[in-house]
């Protein structure tokens, strides 16, 4: 494939891209600048694009900023801090402007600018690593012609990769705490032998590593063991009681599936308590190994406080938190609330949103398990009264058409729209439009440096909007 010489970067674009035009032809570029000049070596063309990467940054743009991490490029994630944290934001908010104005076509009011985080490193408070044999090489470690018999690794998968994991020797992403949990395992595990998984094989001790550090300074390390050995579980644990007596909670689980996820495995408890707390406006919040919440504790609390706003509460609405997890708004909204009935697909998040509620001493919530359009129907709604207000925060792909025509037909007074995902939330705009207006937009960034951004919808029923529109007149 050939190279474009001193090819222009003039924009963003999304997935994380830069981009720039050569011809009629749109290339899409990892890690650059709006305003880079660089050789880029085009991999994949199409008719109308084409996908390429720098090979050699002529004239770097005067916006680029000097990444912190070594692994920057390589690992996958934070793909955007060569760029200013401004920019960033103000990329963010052009997507959910391009969502709503080019799939949802829709009026709505100006779009405020992505409400920021105010810290943009070490603000997640959940991390997973991964144990393998077979690290990444980077291409000038393959080019070198040197031998590497030590592929041992605990990190990151490589995006396409599955098999791949890159060696991480410090993730800025997380307090340092969870570099020094990582580090030690390792360690420990290459000073014993023990080895490290074969995600091809399907075999190895060592496998996943999940790190929870909530904003109340507790701290919860769980080991996931491909094989079940006792004995070296049991040592390794001490070991790291040891090591880290402030850890608030330890477990383990033997994972002998072809995935790693422990949804369906028994975790066990070694040490202090079965979860950690996070807090909120004096709430508390018990976080399981299995159990949802915000990955930025401090940004939650923000996105928390404009769902809250938009959803205007003077004490007497029937609420309902579609798609509630573990009922963190639900519990954060129910003092401003008659009721809050909170729906979820996962039995364990219900059963921990129930907890919730019990232990700040909320008596105004109950909540439901089941797939949303099984459990949200005319007949629930009839049984449990019309909703004043919903509040609604469904997965990326956002909601089943079943869900929209239910809440069309119950008719909420308002409706206040969160969502990861600012295409699948204007897809459901679009749907939602028949009866409703948008009156109120904010995204809100919860991971910078990355391109995802979060954004909170107010609507509100028609017949409401015109009454208000006249009333002013």
């Amino acid at each position: 494939m050939p190279v474009l010489e001193n090819f222009e970067i003039t924009g963003l674009a999304a997935e994380g891209n830069a981009l720039g035009r050569h011809g009629d032809m749109v290339v899409f570029v990892p890690f650059g600048a709006p305003g880079d000049i660089a050789d880029v070596k085009l991999e994949k063309k199409k008719k109308s694009y084409a996908q390429g990467r720098i090979v050699a940054l002529k004239q770097p743009s005067r916006d680029r900023v000097q990444p912190p991490c070594e692994h920057f490029t390589i690992c996958g994630g934070c793909r955007w801090q060569h760029l200013p944290y401004r920019m960033q934001l103000e990329a963010k908010h052009r997507q959910v402007a391009d969502a709503i104005d080019r799939i949802a076509k829709v009026e709505h009011p100006a779009i405020p600018m992505t409400l920021g985080s105010r810290n943009i490193w070490c603000y997640r408070n959940k991390m997973e690593y991964t144990f393998s044999n077979r690290c990444w090489l980077t291409f000038e470690q393959l080019e070198s012609g040197e031998e590497f018999p030590d592929r041992d690794a605990a990190g990151f998968h490589i995006p396409g990769a599955f098999d791949k994991v890159l060696d991480i020797k410090k993730c800025h992403l997380q307090d340092d705490l969870g570099n020094r949990i990582r580090l030690f395992v390792k360690a420990y595990g290459k000073e014993r032998g023990l080895t490290f998984y074969d995600l091809k094989a399907q075999s190895g001790f060592l496998r996943t590593l999940m790190i929870r550090i909530a904003s109340t300074g507790e701290c919860m390390a769980l080991m996931a063991f491909g094989e079940d050995r006792p004995a070296d579980i049991e040592a390794l644990m001490q070991a790291l009681a040891a090591e880290f007596p402030s850890l608030t909670s330890i477990m383990y689980a033997v994972n002998t599936k072809v995935n790693d996820t422990l949804g369906d495995i028994d975790i066990k408890l070694f040490k202090g308590k079965e979860y950690i707390e996070e807090e909120m406006e004096g709430l508390r919040f018990r976080v399981g190994p299995k159990s949802f919440y915000q990955t930025n504790s401090e940004q939650a609390y923000e996105l928390y406080k404009v769902v809250r706003d938009f959803a205007r509460l003077k004490g007497g609405e029937l609420v309902y938190d579609l798609y509630t997890g573990t009922g963190t708004i639900a519990n954060f909204v129910s003092r401003l609330a008659r009721k809050v009935v909170g729906i979820e697909y996962v039995p364990e998040a219900i059963a921990d949103a129930k907890i919730n509620s019990a232990v700040n001493g909320i008596e105004n919530t109950v909540f439901f398990a089941g797939d949303m359009k099984d459990v949200l129907t005319d007949s629930f709604i009839a049984e449990h009264g019309r909703p004043d207000v919903m509040i609604i925060d469904p997965p990326r792909a956002g909601m089943h058409q079943d869900v929209v025509d239910t809440v069309l037909r119950a008719e909420p007074d308002a409706i206040v729209y969160v969502s990861c995902n600012p295409a699948t939330q204007a897809r459901d705009l679009a749907l939602l439009d028949i009866k409703y207006s948008v009156e109120a937009v904010q995204p809100v960034d919860m991971f910078p440096h990355t391109q995802h951004v979060e954004n909170v919808v107010r609507l509100v029923r028609r017949r409401q909007a015109q009454m208000a529109d006249s009333t002013e007149l």
